[in-house]
């Protein structure tokens, strides 16, 4: 094995944070999920409204973290806060569900997305072939591929946090220069028509959109849990803005940097997620946008811009955006792991440090979780399942600010959460309202994340009994 280092190296600046965050957002989600916002909403209004909302709370959260990023500048992030301002079973449940679905299967998604854009320019990699058949389970090509670009990234990160930054600030870069450059083309060749059809007076209208065009009314209760059931999708695409958070041990200043990257990050992408929905409704139809081909509605419309070329433009531009969203994904969420071990509520190897300084035992275990999300196709359904329990930590999170006010007030704060108190409020009262809304509407989206964070409570008192080692 190789030599323990004892502590993190400090080598990522400004930019690379805020490429981290950047990067680890954008995924699949922005060139997908607006074909479900419009068959649940029905009108370009809401489309938008749905994703000034995410932005708001992803803006809102992002800013109130940078003052426990200040607080609390070391590897771990969120599970790092939720243990101070709760107790360690809080923290545990959320590296628990991190660890058993938030980031492996997130891993795992955006890594077979990349491997189903490939499969546009190479078909040999199509997910309808089989690659292998064990009787009880067929393997694609595409689950193959998403496995080997698993495999290959956490090995680059295993050679050290520089091998990581390289591939992350420069794949973020290109995407998002990709995005404005298909934002651009989009406006320039947008259709007066569409617009003034999609923008006209029944943009407010709210209501079931089928794909076939039929219009189904909701009851004003049914309308909240359609808004609810749309930022679902919303809120994927922007999640795993905190996975700078973790990695904070290996972030030159992290009291400034964290907060700074934070807020960059997210006011970047979601300027950058709400222009591209003005460019969808520029050229797309509200009918072609809910009845795009496997919701792929970044694909309609670049063929529109392009031409025949426009899917070779968009699966470049979709297989660049996965393999840096991944790098980040598996860059950062292997020092939660490491985190916990040092508490004693993991594995005792995950804790320590190779030669590089990057907690290689854990990059491999979540890489081998994230590979069998991968092989068992169930990682898109539970995706939707766990955002529920996603705002709920952030939630408790946020709340977190409160609590350590009154019961740390001796920490050092030399960055305080903007807007406090109201705009963490106005977050903690949006996200409730969500949750509510799922529960009564869409338990399906709630029950399984509940009782995959649920099981996590004897997993932790197993773990305590066995390893009393307690926090450092």
């Amino acid at each position: 094995m190789a030599e323990e280092n004892t502590s993190f190296k400090p080598s990522l600046g400004l930019v690379d944070a805020t490429m981290l965050v950047a990067g680890s957002m954008i995924g699949s989600g922005i060139f997908i999920v607006s074909a479900d916002i419009m068959r649940n909403t029905g009108g370009v209004g809401w489309l938008m409204f749905v994703w000034l909302i995410t932005g708001f709370m992803t803006l809102t959260a992002a800013l109130s973290y940078g003052e426990l990023s200040a607080m609390f500048p070391k590897a771990g992030g969120q599970y790092i806060y939720l243990k101070e301002a709760y107790n360690p079973l809080i923290g545990f449940l959320y590296g628990w569900s991190f660890f058993t679905v938030i980031q492996t299967a997130t891993i795992a998604a955006v890594a077979v997305a990349f491997a189903k854009f490939t499969a546009y320019l190479i078909p040999q990699f199509s997910e309808d072939l089989v690659a292998l058949d064990l009787g009880f389970l067929k393997i694609s090509p595409a689950q193959l591929l998403s496995i080997v670009v698993i495999v290959l990234l956490t090995f680059t990160n295993t050679r050290g946090v520089n091998s990581g930054k390289i591939i992350q600030t420069t794949f973020t870069l290109t995407k998002l220069l990709s995005l404005l450059g298909l934002i651009v083309f989009g406006l320039i060749f947008m259709k007066p028509e569409v617009w003034a059809a999609n923008w006209g007076e029944g943009m407010w209208d709210l209501h079931k959109l089928s794909p076939d065009g039929s219009i189904e009314s909701y009851t004003t209760i049914a309308a909240f849990g359609a808004i609810a059931a749309s930022m679902v999708g919303s809120i994927f695409s922007s999640d795993s803005w905190n996975n700078v958070t973790f990695i904070a041990g290996e972030i030159k200043n992290p009291q400034r940097n964290i907060g700074l990257s934070l807020a960059l990050g997210t006011i970047i992408v979601t300027v950058i997620y709400v222009l591209t929905n003005v460019m969808y409704t520029g050229v797309l139809s509200l009918q072609e946008i809910a009845a795009s081909d496997k919701d792929r509605v970044a694909v309609t419309a670049s063929h529109v811009i392009f031409g025949n070329a426009g899917t070779i433009v968009i699966a470049v531009m979709i297989m660049i955006s996965t393999f840096g969203c991944d790098n980040g994904l598996i860059m950062s969420g292997a020092r939660v792991y490491y985190s916990m071990a040092k508490d004693g509520l993991f594995f005792k190897k995950v804790g320590v440090l190779n030669k590089n300084a990057v907690p290689e035992i854990g990059l491999w275990l979540q890489c081998v979780i994230a590979s069998l999300w991968a092989l068992s196709g169930k990682y898109g359904n539970l995706l939707d399942m766990i955002s529920f329990v996603v705002v709920v930590f952030y939630m408790l999170t946020i709340v977190g600010i409160f609590i350590l006010r009154k019961k740390r007030p001796d920490i050092p704060r030399p960055y305080k959460a903007f807007g406090y108190p109201f705009l963490p409020i106005i977050y903690i009262i949006m996200g409730i309202a969500f949750c509510v809304l799922l529960i009564i509407y869409k338990p399906e989206y709630t029950w399984p994340g509940l009782i995959i964070v649920l099981l996590g409570i004897p997993v932790y008192y197993m773990v305590a009994r066995k390893e009393p080692a307690a926090a450092e």
